[in-house]
This record gives C-alpha cells, structure tokens and sequence, in this order.
C-alpha cells in the first residue's frame, strides 16, 4: 500500500534511529491513509532506508565529501486515494518531525526533503497482479469516513 524509501549518507542514521523511524515514519502516513491508529495495518507498509557513501551525494552541485551536510531525502508513494493538499501537507510535517526527533534535534534541517507520490489507480501490483486501493477497503482497517473519501475521490468524472 505504502512504500517510504529514507535515504542518507552513511552512518547518518544508527540502527536504534532506524528502529525507531520503521514505525513512527509508517504511522505518519497510516494514520491519515486509513483515517485511524491501526498497528495491524502497519503489514501494508514498506520503510527502505539506503545509505549511500558521501561522494555518491551531493547539494549545491558539490560532494558530501568535499562538502559534508546534513542531507536526507524520504519518498512516500501510496495508492491513489482521497490525497487533499492539506492531508499530504500533514504528512510531510509530521514525517519531518519524525526524523527530527529520532536524530534528537528541535527541528528538522532544512536540507532534508520529503516527496510525496500519489501512485495511479492501477499503477500498484502485489499479491500478483495489479492492485487497487477499493480492494483494501473491506480488510476492516480504514473507517468508515476514510471509505467514504476514498470511493468519491475515485469516481469517475463525467
């Protein structure tokens, strides 16, 4: 359902912080997609974290070798649902917030970024084949308004 891919350079982030970010990282985008706190729901969501070496990053056109910055990149993709500008801007804050706090800082820095992906109906495959959010909606995880904002963001327009 949900794939959040944390990238850093290496050693950024220890095992304890990306213990810590495999759950807070996953209910920041569960809570909002399926409208409440549902631990079972978390199976639907994937967190990637990829280390890559400091001369394999860069900002401002220079090296984190040559220059080192705290940079790190998270890419959220999730299956086309009821996604308003406000929700999505919830969860970019609440993900940045996330980090802040698993690498003990007030605030997030302001070289770390947040993508947020909406996936096209019928662009997500699993359990082999292709996969639609509407065949997620009776798992009993998402509520009942959740449902009801999912079916009429999906409608077809005339």
């Amino acid at each position: 359902m949900t794939i959040i891919t944390v990238t850093a350079p290496a050693g950024r982030l220890s095992l304890a912080q990306r213990r810590l970010l495999a759950e807070s990282l996953s209910d920041a985008v569960l809570e909002p997609e399926i409208g409440q706190h549902a631990p079972a729901a978390r199976m639907g969501f994937q967190v990637h974290f990829a280390d890559l070496p400091a001369d394999c990053m860069a900002i401002g056109g220079r090296l984190l070798s040559d220059q080192p910055r705290d940079i790190m990149t998270v890419n959220i993709a999730v299956m086309n649902a009821a996604w308003p500008a406000e929700v999505r801007a919830e969860v970019i804050r609440t993900v940045l917030a996330r980090l802040a706090e698993a690498c003990g800082m007030p605030a997030p820095a302001p070289t770390w970024w947040v993508n947020f992906e909406i996936i096209a109906e019928g662009s997500w495959g699993s359990r082999g084949g292709v996969l639609s959010i509407l065949q997620l909606l009776e798992t009993g995880v998402f509520t009942p308004e959740r449902i009801t904002a999912i079916r009429a963001a999906l409608q077809p327009t005339a």
